[in-house]
């Protein structure tokens, strides 16, 4: 089992940064390819960002490419998204997500383990 808890989300306005942590817990964090999903009112869970268990791979949703940044610390079991230049649609209940295996995965139903979330709301 792997534990996760994010954290950092809030309330800002248009235009700021966030940095959201996910914590990991329960199993040796680098063998896990990490994720970051969102979901919105009313509208599915979709894929934000994903990184590979070394930290060089990554891959991004298309709306967020250029201001959201996914990184990992696996000293501290411990992935981040830094998000910058933030919409009002990026409003949504952010979730870390995790799996092992050599590919990294971007839909909700592959991911093995999940966080609760934290919610994101971005004023205009």
């Amino acid at each position: 089992q792997v534990q996760l808890v994010e954290s950092g989300g809030g309330l800002v306005q248009a235009g700021d940064s966030l940095r959201l942590s996910c914590a990991a817990s329960g199993r040796t964090f680098s063998n896990y390819n990490m994720a970051w999903f969102r979901q919105a009112p009313g509208k599915e869970r979709e894929f934000v960002a994903a990184i590979g268990m070394s930290g060089i791979t990554t891959k991004y949703a298309d709306d967020v490419k250029g201001r959201f940044t996914v990184s990992r610390d696996n000293a501290k079991n411990t992935v981040y998204l830094q998000m910058n230049s933030l919409k009002p649609e990026d409003t949504a209940v952010y979730y870390c997500a995790a799996r092992g295996g050599l590919i990294i995965r971007t839909t909700p139903e592959e991911m093995n383990y999940w966080g609760k979330g934290t919610l994101v709301t971005v004023s205009s």
